[in-house]
């Protein structure tokens, strides 16, 4: 036998590697099983009552139904009416809208706000202006948008006190009028969302490492140049969060504009969500309103997913 042939021997008369005991094969796949069971609490109610609602409004779309009656199959027709006519686009126009109220003002104003607080000292003022900022979000919107309604009303408290300042002339039905009524409703939303984001940047502000900050006021940045190089930065996470919470509320409100116009005066606030419900529940357009439920869900996902990859993007 030559010397190059030796291993070869060897591993030909090398007893043959065991093979995998049915028992380990057994314990690996109990394992595997083991993490769906954990799970299976959870994703049953999300299969009952997420999943399957999705597929069913997907497959009403593409129907013409009343809700009783036979079904009649349209394909996509019930899609081109949404995105071609107007009764159906002005609903989602105004959703878009809503952002600048429902996002932009919360977001923005949140940063200030954030700014500010994370510079006092910790004590009782600071923790009852937190309280304080986000007690709306522990309100329920129903019933804000009833307290909002009062104050919005022709003697509410937003007219009185106008009136106290000397801008009677000012004074109107804010809820009724045609030019205010949605501006007037976002206002609304830009208080329910200013809290939230508000504490969800201060924070992400307390993460910040301190270093930058005293490393920023060493190379003589003020308070403005601070804010703009150390903390912008540091909260790109977090603003994030809070963009995609507020964009989702404002392209799916409802309680809010339901409560307070109906979406009302004539179109002025109709919003998807309360179009969705009125095709559904009272023009009985089940397959209408479905399209347009799967429509804004589309919408949703094409504005949110973007801010995702944006702010969760490595640097």
């Amino acid at each position: 036998m030559t010397v190059a042939s030796a291993p070869r021997a060897a591993k030909a008369g090398s007893p043959p590697s065991p093979a995998r005991s049915p028992r380990r094969s057994a314990r690996s796949l109990a394992r595997r099983w083991s993490g769906w069971l954990f799970v299976l609490p959870a994703l049953v109610p999300y299969v009952l009552f997420v999943v399957r609602p999705l597929l069913l409004s997907i497959q009403y779309s593409l129907y013409d139904w009343n809700g009783i009656g036979a079904a009649t199959y349209v394909g996509g027709q019930n899609y081109r009416t949404v995105l071609t006519s107007r009764d159906q686009l002005v609903p989602i126009l105004h959703a878009f809208e809503l952002i600048v109220f429902f996002t932009v003002i919360p977001v923005g104003l949140g940063l200030v706000t954030a700014a500010l607080l994370h510079g006092l000292p910790p004590g009782r003022f600071a923790t009852l202006t937190r309280v304080v900022l986000f007690l709306p979000q522990v309100i329920p919107l129903v019933a804000a948008a009833i307290a909002w309604r009062w104050v919005y009303s022709t003697d509410g408290v937003l007219n009185q006190g106008l009136s106290a300042v000397g801008l009677g002339g000012v004074t109107r039905a804010w809820l009724g009028d045609f030019d205010w009524a949605l501006v007037a409703v976002g206002l609304i939303g830009s208080w329910v969302l200013l809290g939230l984001c508000t504490l969800l940047l201060i924070t992400g502000i307390s993460k910040i490492d301190v270093s930058l900050y005293e490393a920023a006021r060493l190379d003589g940045a003020g308070r403005v140049q601070e804010f703009l190089a150390v903390t912008l930065p540091g909260l790109r996470r977090e603003i994030g969060v809070c963009v995609t919470v507020t964009v989702i509320a404002a392209l799916a409100s409802f309680d809010i504009i339901y409560v307070t116009t109906q979406g009302g005066p004539g179109t002025e606030t109709l919003v998807p969500g309360v179009q969705i419900f009125r095709l559904a529940f009272t023009e009985r357009q089940i397959g209408l309103a479905s399209a347009n439920a799967v429509v804004l869900m589309a919408l949703v996902l094409l504005v949110i997913l973007p801010i995702q990859r944006f702010s969760n993007r490595e640097d």
